[in-house]
């Protein structure tokens, strides 16, 4: 591809905050050929995303292009007016965010935003557009597309909102895509059919491909090129392979070793397990209508499962298989329609104690959403104490540092909000907020999926250190299977509300028992690292 005359160019490009703030772009340059696929890597903040941003004009304030060029064939980017850019957009670039239920609009259904496209940069009649809509639509694998264009994006998955926002991008048929992070909030499985039908598309059509992503895996498999970004300048360029597979700079040696290893971890007695799921049974109720009511749906089907004490067991599986479900049954947040549940020795759905609930504590996804925007972090890492009888203020102030220092945040983050803190920093606080009671129980969903490989390191590190420490439990939820493979004690594997499989990690790694579990490993297939410090996708039996 290096001798076809580069479909993207960018040379030295600079991205300035303000008019005399930093470089969050430093003279970057890269090219990008018709059909190729070239992936910018790095940690979070090293200006990948706004890079790609720059490209079609959507940088946030104030954020702007100091200097270079932009050149998209023979058209500079960089000197478009709002017009010209406009008249790129989507037609000739087109751009798949990370979170789909973000940049779809919440109140139009997807047949009004399918065509919205079209009707601003073709001539079609409404007729036509319909009958290309619902035609993408089978492509992508939507059951029922007449229901589909009617239909409003909260009535979707993850994964299908992801398939419907590359259709409406690849309707126009751009000789662009910009593809940043599209599968990050997504399951292993459904992230492999994402990425599959994207490569589909695009082939198709001969569309190049800009990749913005940390998962590195990802990246060895699909892409042609690779750029590793640091603080805005590219540190190592060149092709995928020699790159990533045989890393020269230190810092791509960096990302890499921040892949999860397996770790040495030795499964705990169950003959008195701290938690006991017995024959559990979740129904979600149907949705009432005027005259009828839809049938239940089972979300957890006859599951028994039991943690011990000080042990990591990891829920594995797609969206939708009742992973987060279960979880949540523990800590009394949704209700078994049958079954029991044991915590300590206690039928906790009998007893009608709650005491157990404070010997449970969470931690979510997205700490975003979990920590109180209009809270300081010492009153948000303190609110768990008020249930402690006689703490005083004093007693409270002193277990709020030393829960700092444990997670590793100075002591000036007490006086700080969640907005001022980095997404690692945030989930810190989302981890201290649980531990500071010293639960017996801890509930992880999906705790690092929004954080990229270096952070994502952190944090385990910070959680298999505090579990050492305060000798907790944790059922941890996660789509991760490296993540899983480092940090649990045994693994148990869920599809459409069944438990399938369950066993230590080495056993469902090494010799998975269940299909659904191999399919599970195969789409996975992480890097790993060899002896002599090369690298190579994990070849396995269960692909």
């Amino acid at each position: 591809m290096d001798t076809v005359k580069p479909l993207l160019r960018v040379s030295n490009l600079c991205i300035q905050v303000g008019s005399e703030g930093p470089l969050a772009v430093d003279h970057l340059s890269f090219d990008m050929a018709p059909g190729e696929i070239v992936a910018l890597v790095g940690e979070s903040g090293s200006g990948k995303t706004m890079a790609a941003r720059a490209v079609i004009g959507l940088l946030p304030p104030p954020m702007r292009v100091s200097s270079g060029r932009l050149l998209f064939g023979d058209l500079d980017l960089a000197s478009l007016d709002y017009d010209g850019l406009r008249r790129v957009r989507g037609a000739r670039i087109g751009m798949v965010f990370q979170e789909p239920m973000v940049s779809l609009n919440p109140t139009l259904t997807i047949g009004q935003q399918m065509a919205e496209g079209m009707r601003l940069h073709t001539d079609l009649d409404d007729k036509t557009i319909r009958a290309r809509s619902l035609e993408m639509l089978r492509r992508i694998g939507i059951d029922d597309p007449e229901r589909c264009l009617k239909a409003f994006p909260h009535e979707f998955s993850g994964g299908m909102r992801q398939r419907i926002m590359l259709a409406s991008v690849m309707l126009l048929r751009p000789a662009l895509l910009i593809a940043d992070e599209p599968t990050t909030a997504l399951d292993t499985l459904a992230q492999a059919d994402v990425i599959a039908l994207m490569l589909e598309l695009t082939r198709e059509e001969g569309t190049a491909v800009l990749f913005i992503s940390h998962d590195l895996s990802l990246v060895v498999r699909h892409a042609h090129k690779v750029v590793v970004m640091r603080q805005g300048k590219a540190v190592e360029s060149g092709p995928t392979q020699q790159i990533l597979l045989g890393p020269k700079a230190d810092y791509t040696r960096q990302l890499l070793d921040a892949l999860p290893t397996r770790g040495e971890l030795t499964a705990a007695p169950l003959d008195s397990p701290l938690v006991d799921m017995r024959n559990v049974t979740i129904d979600h109720p149907g949705r009432q209508g005027f005259l009828t009511r839809s049938k239940a749906k089972r979300a957890v089907d006859g599951i028994n499962l039991q943690i011990g004490a000080g042990e990591t067991v990891a829920l594995v599986g797609g969206s939708g298989s009742g992973k987060t479900t279960l979880g949540r049954s523990v800590v009394g947040l949704i209700k078994p329609t049958s079954g029991e549940i044991f915590f300590d020795g206690v039928d906790i759905l009998k007893s009608g104690n709650r005491e157990h609930r404070l010997q449970c504590q969470m931690i979510f996804q997205d700490p975003v959403s979990s920590l109180d925007p209009r809270a300081r972090i010492a009153d948000i890492l303190a609110e768990p104490l008020r249930h402690v009888p006689g703490l005083n203020s004093a007693e409270r102030a002193e277990r709020v540092r030393q829960i700092l220092k444990d997670i590793g945040l100075d002591e000036l983050f007490a006086g700080r909000f969640p907005h001022q803190l980095s997404g690692g920093q945030r989930q810190r606080v989302a981890i201290g907020r649980a531990l500071i009671r010293k639960p017996k129980l801890v509930i992880a969903d999906e705790p690092i999926s929004a954080l990229d490989m270096t952070i994502q390191k952190q944090i385990l590190e910070l959680f298999e250190r505090l579990q050492r420490q305060y000798g907790f439990a944790c059922l941890f939820i996660s789509h991760d299977l490296a993540a899983v493979e480092r940090i649990a004690h045994r693994v148990a594997v869920m599809e459409r509300g069944r438990l399938v499989e369950i066993g230590t990690t080495e056993a469902v790694f090494d010799h998975p028992q269940h299909a659904f579990t191999r399919r599970l490993l195969a789409a996975a297939n992480p890097l790993q690292r060899l002896a002599d410090g090369s690298y190579q996708l994990r070849s396995s039996a269960v692909v």
